[in-house]
């Protein structure tokens, strides 16, 4: 039996920060982000032999291991490992493990919670356990925030495991998920006005993340006015995006960029200035980085007609302008059951003329 799963990736407009702890245990956080046409994808295929062996395309690397034996987290695939020992996979019969992702490791797209949320759905099938979507962000959020120490917010693994577009409420009790009707306009129009941009450099969110959790802790003005701003915004930013009033959400973007780089000096870069305001110079409305800050990819609102001279500019800067498309789906799970002519040593369609898939969605 082969198991696949994909979790999408996500776009953050407005909220970001206010997810992480302590502000979302003390003054409440809210995000507005969606899902988009980009994944972790996972493999899994059972062995008998007791092995346990993980691949990473993204990374080009390899590892293999008794199933019996204690796992360590040494900085080798400790995603995998966390996941596999959490989930039940170790001590099992053994298993091939692939990895890979869509976006490259410091996007800001929060690839390296979606590809929890992969882990999870992936063990989740292997070992028949039943979780729902908020079991599978929390635990998601659990094993690489809390046991792995990984420095970041909340929003990543509840966008990856539900999908589409949200609105996302953090307490210190609960997580309360609201997707968001969009209509199919407003979706299609921004697909064609937003462009989406690699800086040409990965960002280290974690010590960002530890700037402004400090500076918060601390009282400190800006760090204080850029949060709770970025709450206020997130409620806004949802608003008009259910209005449909895009004009204002773009404006909004660059609003909400303006304001999380008082959370903390780190957010940005001369590089990063030095794009935004060649963007805006060309015609972008408004823009933001989609993750922690520091580098990974940054979100533009432009009228159409602009979309194409602001995506050149920034090539000639340096950057990669790259189109994408908005995901409905969150985490998707599927198991692909083969069978063996043991006479040829083929491997056959399990059903007549066709693979048989048995799919299902977290």
């Amino acid at each position: 039996m082969r198991f696949r799963a994909k979790a999408p990736l996500r776009l953050s407009f407005a909220g970001g920060g206010t997810d992480v702890r302590p502000f979302s245990d003390q003054e409440g956080g809210c995000v507005l982000n969606a899902t988009i046409t980009r994944h972790a994808w996972g493999a899994l295929s059972s062995r008998r032999d007791g092995q346990i062996q993980i691949e990473s395309a993204d990374f080009g690397s390899l590892l293999q291991f008794d199933s019996n034996t204690p796992i360590v987290y040494d900085g080798k695939m400790d995603l995998a490992k966390a996941a596999i020992r959490n989930l039940g996979g170790q001590y099992s019969g053994g298993f091939d493990l692939f990895l890979h992702t869509d976006a490259p490791p410091g996007s800001g797209l929060g690839s390296s919670s979606s590809l929890m949320v992969c882990l999870v759905g992936l063990l989740r099938e292997f070992n028949n356990l039943r979780l729902t979507d908020y079991d599978t962000a929390q635990l998601a959020y659990r094993i690489e925030r809390e046991e792995l120490g990984i420095r970041g917010g909340m929003q990543d693994q509840y966008a990856s495991a539900f999908g589409g577009f949200n609105f996302i409420e953090f307490h210190k009790d609960r997580v309360i998920v609201n997707p968001l009707r969009v209509s199919e306009d407003t979706v299609n129009e921004l697909e064609h006005n937003l462009l989406l941009c690699y800086t040409g450099k990965p960002h280290l969110s974690s010590g960002i993340i530890v700037d402004q959790v400090g500076r918060y802790e601390n009282h400190e003005e800006d760090a204080l006015t850029g949060l709770r701003r970025q709450k206020e915004l997130a409620f806004e930013m949802k608003n008009a995006l259910l209005e449909r009033r895009l004009g204002d959400f773009g404006m909004l973007l660059g609003t909400a960029w303006y304001y999380k780089k008082k959370m903390s000096p780190k957010v940005s870069t001369p590089r990063i200035d030095e794009m935004y305001e060649e963007a805006q110079k060309q015609g972008a409305i408004g823009g933001k980085i989609t993750g922690a800050g520091g580098g990974g990819y940054m979100l533009f609102y432009c009228q159409y007609e602009k979309k194409l001279r602001v995506a050149e500019a920034l090539q000639k800067l340096g950057a990669t302008p790259t189109e994408f498309g908005f995901e409905s789906h969150g985490l998707q799970t599927w198991r692909v059951d083969e069978r063996r002519r043991s006479d040829r040593g083929e491997t056959l369609p399990a059903g007549p003329g066709a693979w048989r898939t048995v799919a299902s969605e977290s």
